[in-house]
């Protein structure tokens, strides 16, 4: 139960960073976490790891280039989510092993919609200090999510099972938001369009 419950957090927080959480759960492992698989403390993982991050850090607080990384890790987060499970639950049986990977890769796929939905809406305005901001937020609330789930698995699965609720939620009024006011820009065009001089009269005229 405990690594199906870290699967999910992990889950949950490889669909908003996956490069960050392989991070901290590999420098976990090295400050000799027990419920840590030993490979994702090596060194040329960690290495990887933060060379990735390190890009996204800026990518993902650049105004329609952090939807761009959004859309190319469409499938990698929940990849990765999944590849996290696996590991996480050790050398128990295959059916813990897939029931981890389907937990850690359909909570990265949720979570990775929420994020990606919500850079759409922020895009909507584009400047960039709510995507720096929002980019930061994301950032901190992984590390310390991971962090506080290697020690305290079930309660952080609580934690990221209500942040994912929460995170539908608020996606779901921000695009209906959106919605409503991309029609109204439509709307104001076309009346204006309407309004111009010599609209409606045949090109002969």
């Amino acid at each position: 139960m405990e690594s199906l419950a870290l699967s999910f957090s992990s889950g949950w927080a490889s669909g908003v960073n996956a490069y960050l959480v392989v991070l901290v759960l590999g420098i976990g492992e090295r400050l000799g976490a027990a419920d840590v698989p030993e490979v994702l403390g090596r060194w040329e993982v960690l290495a990887a790891a933060a060379f990735m991050y390190s890009i996204e850090f800026v990518a993902d607080k650049i105004p329609y280039i952090d939807s761009t990384w959004d859309a190319i890790s469409t499938f990698i987060r929940p990849t990765a989510g999944a590849v996290v499970g696996v590991l996480l639950a050790g050398d128990a049986d295959s059916l813990t092993q897939a029931l981890n990977a389907s937990v850690g890769g359909a909570t990265a796929l949720a979570s990775h919609l929420v994020k990606a939905g919500g850079r759409l809406a922020i895009n909507s305005s584009p400047e960039p200090v709510t995507n720096v901001a929002a980019s930061v937020v994301e950032d901190v609330v992984v590390l310390g999510l991971v962090a506080f789930a290697i020690g305290n698995p079930e309660v952080a699965a609580g934690i990221a099972a209500v942040l994912l609720v929460v995170g539908l939620v608020v996606l779901w009024f921000a695009l209906k938001l959106v919605r409503r006011g991309w029609r109204r820009f439509r709307s104001r065009r076309s009346r204006g369009a309407a309004a111009a001089p010599g609209a409606g009269r045949p090109p002969w005229t």
